[in-house]
C-alpha cells in the first residue's frame, strides 16, 4: 500500500460514513472526558437514624446495666456506588455501560444493578419504561484499589427506540443493604433522530482500529513517531489509533501526534480526570473496556497492546492474510512476547556514533531467551467480545485463539518509552547470534524488525516529506 503515495494514506476515510461514526464515537483534540457521578462532593445519605438494637428496645433499657440506643453519624463518603465513564448502544435492543464501583462495596457487600429504557413518547397504556436484564463484569481481575471496574450489559426482550422517537437508557446502581438504597443514573440519552440501525452492519469505516492504555509519565516524541509509522505502515490506510492521555502526552509528543490528528488518523482522549478515581494503573481496564464498545461498530479487528511494543507478521504475509483465518468464529486472537534487552546492541560499525542515527527496531535486536512467550496481547473481533481486560478477552461468544511464534508475535521494547539520549549501553560481537549470557540473563540475536524500520521510514517521507531522527 506504501506505494500508491501519501494521497492513499491521508485520504482515509474523512467523508460518508466513515466521519459521521467517527464524529459520534470518538472526542478529538483534547476535549475533556468527564467521569460522571451523582455529586461532585459524593454527599451520600446519611442512614445514621436507623439504630437496630434487636426486639423490645424499652424492655431493655428497664434493665440493670442495660445498654443504651447510640447513633452512628457519617460524613461524607470514601467511594460512590457508582461512577460512569460511557454508555454505548450494542445493536437494537443491547447497550453497554462502563464505570466503576467502591471495590470494598462489591468485596463485602451485595451490590446490584437493574437497567430500563424510558421511551421519549409514552402511550396511553404504557408508561414508556422497559425493564431489560443487567448483567455486570468485575474486569479488573480484582486489581482493583478504591474502586473497580464494573462493566454492565443490558439486554432487552426486544428493540428499544428503534423508532427513533428518542429515549433514555436508565441504570439504577443498588448498595444492596438491607434499606434498599439504590441511585438512578440516566446513563444514555438519545434524541430523536438519532438512533441509525446502518451503524451495525459492514462495511465498516476501518479495517483495523487500536484502543491504546493510558499514556502517563516523560514520554520520548522519537519514540512515538517511531512506534506510530511503523504500525500505519502495518495496518494500511484503512486503520485508526485511538490515545488516552493520562497526563503523558506533553507538548513534544503532541507535536508529533497533531499531522495524524488533522489527517483523520488519530484520536487522542484527555482522561486526567481519573487520577480522582484510584483503581489500578490509571484506571487501565476501564479505558480499555470503554474503547472496545466505543469503537464496536468501526472496525473488523481491534488490537489491545502498549506503546512499548511493537507486532512483527513474518513476510511475505500481511495482517489481512493471518487474520482472515479467524474471521469465522474468533474473538480472541493472541500475539506472543518477545521481550527485547533495553541496552544490549550490535553494530558492525561498532561506534555509538553510527547507532545513533537508527530507530528502535535497528538498534535493540537481543531478546531474553528465557522468557519470551510468557505474556500475550491481543486483537479481538469487538462484535463478539461483551468485556476485555488488558491481556485478552474474558467475555466473548467466539473461539479463543493464538498466532504461532513463526507466524506472527509482539516484540516488547521495555523501560524504552521515557528513555532519552542513546539506548545502546553495550555493543556486542555481530557474529554471536547463538544463545549466550550477559549477566545473569540468556540472550538470542533477532534482527527480524530491522527490514520495518526502512519501510517505515520511507512512509514518513511519503506522508510528511522529510524523516528525522
Amino acid at each position: 500500500m506504501a506505494s500508491k503515495g501519501a494521497n492513499a494514506w491521508a485520504a482515509m476515510p474523512l467523508s460518508g460514513l466513515g466521519s459521521i461514526l467517527l464524529m459520534a464515537t470518538l472526542i478529538t483534540l483534547g476535549i475533556d472526558i468527564y467521569y460522571q457521578s451523582r455529586s461532585a462532593n459524593c454527599q451520600c445519605e446519611n442512614q445514621s437514624s436507623a439504630v437496630l438494637l434487636g426486639t423490645n428496645i424499652q424492655s431493655l433499657q428497664d434493665l440493670p446495666g442495660a445498654a443504651s440506643g447510640r447513633k452512628f453519624t457519617g460524613y461524607g463518603c470514601a467511594a460512590h456506588v457508582y461512577v460512569q465513564f460511557g454508555a454505548y448502544r450494542g445493536g437494537n435492543r443491547t447497550f453497554a455501560i462502563l464505570g466503576l464501583a467502591s471495590k470494598p462495596l462489591h468485596s463485602y457487600g451485595r451490590p446490584n444493578f437493574a437497567c430500563f429504557w424510558k421511551s421519549a413518547k409514552p402511550t396511553v397504556n404504557s408508561s414508556g419504561l422497559h425493564e431489560g436484564f443487567a448483567k455486570w463484569y468485575l474486569t479488573d481481575w480484582g486489581y482493583g484499589r478504591v474502586y473497580t471496574v464494573v462493566s454492565i450489559n443490558c439486554t432487552f426482550d426486544t428493540e428499544m427506540g428503534t423508532d427513533s422517537d428518542g429515549g433514555e437508557l436508565i441504570l439504577d446502581a443498588f448498595t444492596g443493604d438491607m434499606f434498599g438504597r439504590k441511585e438512578r443514573i440516566v446513563a444514555l440519552t438519545e434524541k430523536p433522530g438519532d438512533y441509525d440501525a446502518s451503524v451495525f452492519d459492514p462495511p465498516y469505516p476501518y479495517d483495523y482500529l487500536y484502543c491504546g492504555s493510558p499514556l502517563y509519565g516523560d514520554l520520548n516524541p522519537q519514540m512515538m513517531k517511531e512506534w506510530l509509522i511503523h504500525h500505519t505502515n502495518l495496518f494500511g490506510p484503512r486503520s485508526h489509533f485511538v490515545f488516552q492521555d493520562a497526563g503523558g502526552i506533553h507538548s513534544g509528543v503532541w507535536k508529533v501526534l497533531e499531522p495524524w490528528i488533522r489527517m483523520g488518523r488519530v484520536t487522542v482522549q484527555n482522561i486526567k480526570q481519573q487520577s480522582q478515581y484510584d483503581s489500578y494503573y490509571f484506571n487501565q481496564f476501564l479505558v480499555l473496556d470503554d474503547c472496545l464498545h466505543r469503537t464496536r461498530f468501526m472496525a473488523n479487528w481491534t488490537f489491545f497492546f502498549d506503546v512499548d511494543e511493537y507486532i512483527y507478521v513474518q513476510p511475505p504475509s500481511t495482517l489481512r492474510d493471518i487474520l482472515d483465518q479467524y474471521s469465522d468464529s474468533a474473538a480472541h486472537v493472541a500475539f506472543r512476547q518477545f521481550r527485547l534487552s533495553d541496552k544490549l546492541c550490535t553494530s558492525k560499525e561498532n561506534s555509538s556514533a553510527a547507532e545513533s542515527s537508527k530507530w528502535l527496531m535497528e538498534k535493540l535486536t537481543y531478546h531474553y531467551a528465557n522468557s519470551q512467550n510468557h505474556d500475550v496481547k491481543v486483537v479481538l473481533n469487538p462484535r463478539r467480545v461483551y468485556a476485555t481486560g488488558v491481556h485478552g478477552a474474558e467475555q466473548s461468544d467466539g473461539s479463543r485463539e493464538t498466532f504461532p511464534i513463526s507466524l506472527a508475535r509482539y516484540y516488547h521494547y521495555h523501560n524504552t518509552i521515557t528513555r532519552k539520549g542513546e539506548l545502546c549501553q553495550e555493543f556486542l560481537d555481530p557474529n554471536q547470534s547463538a544463545n549466550f549470557s550477559v549477566g545473569n540473563d540468556l540472550y538470542t540475536y533477532d534482527g527480524s524488525m530491522i527490514p520495518f524500520a526502512e519501510k517505515s521510514k520511507q512512509l514518513e517521507l511519503q506522508l510528511f516529506g522529510a524523516a528525522s531522527n
